[in-house]
């Protein structure tokens, strides 16, 4: 581990991660994991990016350098998949991901020679399954999730009485993108260093749109095809595997089809259930209680723990047992469908919808005035921002509710946008 009188660069960098929403709590653990991915130089300049997306250009100006130089640091980062390279018409853009879904996960979606990945998978399990800060900052603070869960398509009823909207469906998401790359399950892949991996296929972590053009682009994913990927989700689906992805409607950038036992996003469904650490689907299962026959199946199908057997109390057979679920604990995910020998279980609607950001522009605005970090979006002086993207935020927040408006004013004290408000509640 690095002495503390180096560590300034990396103290930086720290600071700057958690300027966004999605942050990474101080630990000792957290520095040896920045330590193995940045150097300390690397570490001082990414401190200085900016949090909103931005060209070669712009980070010259930060760093102080010619535009050239710039553009070979970033290009290395993007290369080890620190940065994201958004390729367009008009030129590249970079975006510094958060840790997750971002960079930690990137640095095991391959195998790599230039990294130690047993260690790192060691202080990943030290730093998220252990020390749990990280794991509760990202999965349990304010109300609007990172992650959402999408239903298993397979278990919808085949009658059509159950609405499914597009975006609820995962081969929706692998249809729509403009990109795919699949590479191994950073979870499995870091328990596996662990000796604690389940038998859950390695290669079927999925990236779409941006992310995968990126990723593939250097290596970290390969490209795959539609007809390839929903195969892949089949199978996935077949394993009993739950897809957790991105919590948007649009441009959705992962879905990782998750085990109960190596997966972050199960595993703090089961220890924070009470805290709804995932945003779910829009059904429950239902159970004709008068038809199970007590195997277990379901209960041992369900990765957070929500379905149980309990006793039947039938007079008549008084050891018999039946499946109950825990609403407040269940992902609507559906896999405990196919579980039932006898089809006693079938999906329902819940009694109130689950609403999913539009897009990660929203997802990201509310998630900040949830989490206090709002100030840090519209006032990047990093970025040099432009009043574009100032009015992309601003205009998100006079589209959210009387409630979330009136935390938004409050973060920034901006008597701008609180006459922006007022105009728009008249």
């Amino acid at each position: 581990m690095a002495h503390q009188t180096v560590r300034s660069g990396y103290q930086e960098l720290v600071e700057r991660l958690n300027r966004f929403p999605q942050g990474a709590p101080p630990s000792e653990l957290l520095y040896e994991i920045l330590e193995m991915l940045f150097s300390e130089r690397e570490a001082e300049l990414v401190s200085d990016l900016p949090i909103k997306a931005f060209t070669a250009a712009q980070a010259a100006r930060v760093w102080r350098m010619p535009v050239g130089e710039a553009q070979t640091v970033l290009d290395e980062l993007a290369h080890r998949a620190i940065l994201l390279d958004i390729a367009a018409d008009d030129g590249t853009t970079y975006v510094l991901p958060p840790p997750m879904a971002g960079f930690f996960e990137f640095s095991m979606m391959r195998v790599r020679p230039d990294l130690d990945q047993k260690v790192l998978a060691e202080l990943f399990y030290e730093y998220l399954n252990v020390e749990e800060d990280f794991i509760k900052a990202l999965f349990t603070q304010g109300e609007t999730r990172l992650g959402r869960v999408f239903v298993s398509e397979p278990s919808l009823p085949v009658d059509g009485t159950l609405h499914v909207l597009d975006y609820e469906r995962a081969s929706q998401v692998a249809e729509s993108a403009s990109h795919i790359g699949v590479g191994i399950c950073y979870c499995r892949h870091k328990m596996g260093h662990m000796d604690r991996a389940c038998e859950a296929p390695l290669d079927i972590c999925m990236t779409f749109n941006t992310s995968a053009a990126s990723l593939t682009r250097h290596g970290h994913a390969r490209s795959v095809d539609v007809t390839e990927c929903l195969d892949l989700l089949q199978e996935a689906r077949d394993r009993g595997l739950v897809q957790f992805g991105e919590n948007v409607q649009e441009r959705v950038n992962f879905i990782c089809n998750c085990c109960g036992c190596c997966c972050e996003a199960m595993i703090a469904a089961r220890r924070f259930g009470h805290l709804h650490p995932v945003h779910t689907t829009n059904y429950l299962p239902e159970t004709d209680t008068a038809a199970c026959t007590g195997c277990g199946k379901c209960v041992t199908a369900c990765p957070v723990e929500a379905m149980s057997l309990v006793s039947a109390n039938d007079p008549a057979r008084p050891k018999r047992k039946v499946a109950q679920l825990d609403e407040d604990a269940c992902l609507g995910c559906g896999v405990c469908v196919p579980a039932c020998p006898d089809t006693n279980i079938k999906l329902a609607p819940r009694g109130e919808r689950v609403i999913t950001p539009l897009d990660s522009v929203r997802r990201t605005v509310v998630m900040a005035i949830e989490r206090g970090t709002l100030q840090h979006l519209i006032f990047d002086n990093r970025a040099l921002a432009s009043h574009r993207a100032m009015a992309a935020v601003i205009g998100v927040i006079l589209g959210l509710p009387p409630v979330k408006r009136a935390m938004a004013s409050r973060l920034l004290g901006s008597k701008y946008l609180e006459t922006l408000i007022q105009r728009q509640e008249h």
